[in-house]
């Protein structure tokens, strides 16, 4: 049981990590990293809502009929999307400004309706809720790095802190859209090659 519970809390941090293993929520890893901020602040929320919405969906797993388990599931995961919203427009307000429309997005953030379907309506609310914490870190960790890699070599500073001297003349092209797909394409190519020298099966989706 333990062992179990220790494996679903350290796979989303690596064997499922989104979005370079599982392949989902590439709209706003592309859309919103330009900043190590936004990264981590997108990050959060929708880490947030994962472990909540797993949650509440395991919980009610055993009343919700088959037919329309997909319509309740998305009703569960836009409430929470609107607390997180109320939220961060109360005491974020400008990071808010900037995720702007991505942040009512995560109602239809593939990666939060994936884990209900086929993790939280199969198992128990604590493991369910293991399993959004262990995602929802990993998609975190990964918007953070993504934008971390675009602000300090498009821009010279992270989390708005110069990082190199007047001297650096920064890549611009990293904090605009194609810049997210060479970052995100690089680093994906990085973690394929370190799971190839470890000897791992990696088959990203």
């Amino acid at each position: 049981m333990a062992e179990k519970l220790q494996q679903t809390l350290t796979a989303g941090l690596w064997k499922r990590i989104p979005p370079f293993r599982l392949v989902l929520g590439l709209c706003p890893s592309l859309a919103v990293t330009m900043s190590a901020e936004n990264g981590f602040g997108m990050g959060l929320a929708t880490a947030f809502v994962l472990i909540l919405s797993n949650g509440a969906i395991s919980a009610l797993r055993n009343i919700i009929p088959s037919k329309v388990r997909i319509a309740s599931y998305i009703v569960i995961i836009a409430t929470l999307v609107s607390i997180v919203e109320i939220i961060m427009k109360a005491y974020f307000f400008p990071l808010s400004e900037q995720l702007g429309i991505y942040i009512p997005l995560i109602v239809v953030n593939c990666i939060v309706l994936g884990r209900a379907e086929g993790f939280a309506s199969k198992n128990p609310p604590f493991n369910s809720m293991v399993d959004g914490l262990s995602v929802g870190a990993g998609y975190a960790l990964s918007l953070t790095l993504i934008g971390s890699v675009r602000e300090i070599f498009g821009a010279g500073t992270w989390f708005g802190l110069p990082v190199f001297g007047e001297a650096f003349e920064p890549m611009t092209f990293l904090v605009s859209a194609p810049g997210a797909f060479v970052t995100i394409g690089s680093l994906l190519a990085l973690q394929n090659l370190f799971s190839r020298w470890r000897g791992e099966k990696f088959i990203q989706g």
